[in-house]
């Protein structure tokens, strides 16, 4: 990568950490109260390593195997690196998943809770934190538990699996205001007591914030738009 471009990328984050703070400060909130996780899916490793001289730890991936390819090497150099998945978790990815991330996000379904609970017991997991995804405009297409199964759903991972459940995180409808989803996933975090209310990505996590949002998910605000790629295996 260039040396403007590498500068292009830590520009970026500096912006993105000053608009997350005045955000949380608009909405009367601790700034300190709202994590930035730069999602790095697809993008090259040099605009990686410009975020990581930048002072950025905190990074999320969608996919296991590509975050497989480049993270164990990384952490190696930057030891205090935190990593979340928010992409869709295949069952079979399980043990990778819990043996590389340190907080999964993407939590859904019973059948991933139960092989989750298996792999957290042993020595070499290390997520230690996950978020239920909770698709709050139920739409058909996407990932997600309806709003109205999460009580049942959480009552079973807490309390049957034991599993170190923090929070939810959520995708709103493409093109819509996420203000009212926002609102909705805090406000169902406080019902179940849980901390954490991860929704607002690059276009949005301003309002995101204002509405309650702990963590955003932000990208392309970042690390500018992702290279064309093929879909991994």
């Amino acid at each position: 990568m260039e040396q403007g471009e590498d500068q292009e990328v830590q520009a970026r984050l500096l912006d993105v950490r000053r608009r997350v703070k005045a955000a949380a400060e608009a909405a009367g909130r601790d700034p300190n109260s709202v994590t930035l996780v730069a999602v790095s899916k697809a993008q090259p490793l040099e605009r990686i390593e410009a975020a990581l001289a930048a002072g950025q730890r905190i990074f999320g991936e969608n996919y296991v195997q590509e975050a497989q390819s480049r993270w164990p090497a990384l952490r190696a150099r930057y030891p205090d690196v935190e990593l979340h998945l928010v992409g869709a978790l295949q069952s079979n990815k399980a043990r990778a998943a819990v043996e590389l991330f340190d907080v999964i996000q993407t939590l859904d379904r019973p059948k991933l809770a139960q092989l989750l609970a298996k792999e957290l017991s042993r020595p070499q997991a290390r997520t230690r934190r996950l978020l239920v995804e909770v698709n709050l405009a139920e739409e058909p297409q996407k990932a997600g538990l309806p709003p109205g199964e999460l009580a049942a759903f959480l009552t079973f991972c807490r309390e049957e699996l034991r599993l170190p459940v923090v929070g939810l995180m959520a995708i709103p409808p493409a093109e819509e205001d996420v203000a009212p989803y926002a609102a909705l996933l805090a406000k169902l975090a406080a019902r179940f007591g849980l901390k954490e209310v991860s929704i607002g990505m690059s276009a949005d996590f301003e309002t995101a914030i204002a509405f309650g949002a702990t963590i955003v998910r932000v990208g392309t605000a970042i690390f500018g738009e992702r290279p064309p790629r093929a879909a991994p295996p």
